[in-house]
Parts: structure tokens; sequence; C-alpha cells
């Protein structure tokens, strides 16, 4: 089921706005404890990521912010040669297995098909390689207004998040929280985020906004068995036979 997308102008306008400020402050101490270094890394952003690779991208060789063709585009980063490009996530154009770490924000949950969306970062992560996503929370308050980008798409739980990405060959590997303040409105209730942020990490932690996981990428894949290939297997499967008996092939050959 198609989910309908935050514009890249709405997108824009929200981090620039107190509340956005707030929440790339939540987001960047929640991302703290899974963000491990990795020296030299090749680092993709896919979604709207720019307010965080800013905050990111110091130890990187090189980074790409890659952003979803019904999002739309801005320039990143300003006043230096753009790095952002517009692509579709079931197919980014990257060969395989180029990158040490993708991070998403704002893009699992508007994707058409999620599942397609993490087997394209699957094949284009290096053995070992990492993802982190940030997904906005069922459980969280922040799902349920519209007035900032986590009040649309679809939100997740950390159990379905999990699952999915154990289906797409990703182990999960760390989990944090962010949001845990009100979506406040007024410019006066939002000197009050910190303080509610911490207070939240230590007694509500449930409610968050938005859950944070990281993923490793497992180097070897099962390959799904299609419903033919499964009755192929069916057909080949060996049976008994009385010692001396033709098989069932010769016997067939023999009739035709």
């Amino acid at each position: 089921m198609a989910h309908v997308n935050a514009d890249i102008v709405d997108l824009r306008d929200f981090y620039a706005s107190r509340l956005g400020e707030a929440c790339v402050r939540s987001l960047a101490m929640a991302l703290s404890p899974v963000w491990k270094p990795i020296r030299e890394e090749r680092l993709v952003g896919l979604g709207y990521v720019t307010p965080y690779l800013d905050r990111l991208t110091g130890d990187a060789e090189r980074t790409l912010a890659f952003m979803p063709a019904a999002q739309g585009a801005v320039n990143w980063p300003l006043g230096r040669p753009s790095l952002a490009a517009l692509v579709h996530p079931a197919e980014l154009p990257l060969g395989d297995a180029s990158v040490d770490r993708i991070l998403m924000v704002h893009a699992l949950e508007f994707a058409e098909d999620p599942a397609e969306t993490l087997s394209e970062a699957w094949r284009v992560l290096a053995p070992g390689g990492r993802l982190v996503m940030v997904l906005p929370s069922r459980q969280g308050v922040w799902a349920r207004f519209e007035h900032t980008p986590f009040g649309f798409g679809r939100p997740w739980s950390r159990g379905q998040a999990t699952r999915l990405l154990r289906d797409t060959q990703f182990t999960p590997a760390g989990f944090s929280e962010a949001l845990l303040f009100p979506p406040f409105r007024r410019a006066g209730l939002l000197n009050l985020a910190g303080p509610w942020e911490r207070a939240g990490r230590r007694l509500w932690p449930m409610f968050a906004g938005a859950i944070v996981i990281e993923a490793v990428k497992l180097v070897y894949r099962g390959i799904p068995v299609t419903s033919r290939e499964r009755s192929r297997i069916r057909a080949m499967r060996p049976v008994l036979l009385p010692q001396g008996a033709p098989s069932p092939a010769l016997h067939l050959d023999a009739d035709a």
C-alpha cells in the first residue's frame, strides 16, 4: 500500500523551524549510541537526511544524499558542489557492495514496498555494512499529528521493523528512542523540550515519537524458492522401489 509522501518544501520548512531544530537535537542524541565511527567510510543518506548528515559526516571519505523521486530534492551541501541526487529507492545508482553505511530518515515509511527498498540497501552495502533507520513509532504521540513529517506515512513498531530486517537478511544490532517530548507548536513550550526529552528517556521510553534501529548486512543470503521450483523438487524427490523393479522414468519411456 502506498502512503502519501511528505513534500520536500514542507520537510525543508519543518527543519528550519524551532521544532525541527529540537527534533534534530533529539535524534542526534539517539543516534550517538548506535553510530559507531567507521574510518574513511562511504556513507549514503536516503530520504530527507541532510539535517543529520551535517552532524555525522566528520570522518566520512564521501557522503551522498539520495532523495526519493516522489519527495523531491534540494541542493546539499550549501555553498559547495552538490552531493544530492533524485533517485528511486528500489533502484539506487550504485554498484553492488559499494558503500559502508546507509542512513534512512523519512524514507521507509513512504516506500511502496519496504522489503524491496531494504533489499536494494542490502545490495549496495559492503559485506558487514551497516544500515541505520529512523522510523516514526506506532506508539508515539508524533505519529498522531500532521504538523511534523513523523505524522505522515506508515508508522512502525520495533517488532515490525525487526521482522522486516530479518526477512531481508539484516541482523538488528542496536536500538534507541527519540522524540520523547510532545511536538509543541508554541515557541515558549519548546523551551521545555530538553527537560521533557531527558525525563522521557527515564520514565516513558515506550512512547517515543521515533525509533532508531541499526542493522548489519549478512554476507550470505538465502535464495528464495519459487512455487515452480518447489513443484520440481517434489517431482524429483526419490521414492523407495523394490529391488530390480523398473524406475518410474523407465516405465514412462517404455509406454511412450
